[in-house]
């Protein structure tokens, strides 16, 4: 685990160029893997610059863990975060559906 960390910095330059991918889907693994890398202290100076990423993911992605990683790493440094949306309520029956739209439970063969 401790060779890992000493790795963090240059990971970090390899993760770096794709904050600002045009594929959105690039870009968001990119900021979330940026955070993660930047809890080392030889990479705190990009804190504040990546801050910005962090919050523009926390405004429009669609995925809770990635927003979460934002909003935990915005917290761990010190910055003002958004309070979190509600969890919006789950529709009546939704847990008893598996993977089939036809309402099958997961136990029961898709054939």
């Amino acid at each position: 685990m401790a060779a890992f960390r000493d790795l963090r910095p240059m990971l970090y330059r390899a993760v770096a160029p794709f904050l600002r991918d045009s594929d959105e889907d690039v870009r968001e693994a990119a900021v979330v893997a940026a955070l993660v890398l930047a809890e080392h202290p030889a990479l705190a100076e990009h804190r504040d610059h990546l801050a910005v990423h962090a919050r523009a993911l926390l405004d429009t992605s669609g995925d809770d863990p990635n927003r979460r990683a934002a909003r935990k790493a915005l917290e761990a440094w010190g910055h003002d975060v958004p309070d979190p949306e509600p969890v919006q309520e789950v529709q009546e029956g939704l847990w008893d559906r598996g993977p089939h739209s036809d309402g099958r439970g997961d136990l029961e063969a898709p054939f």
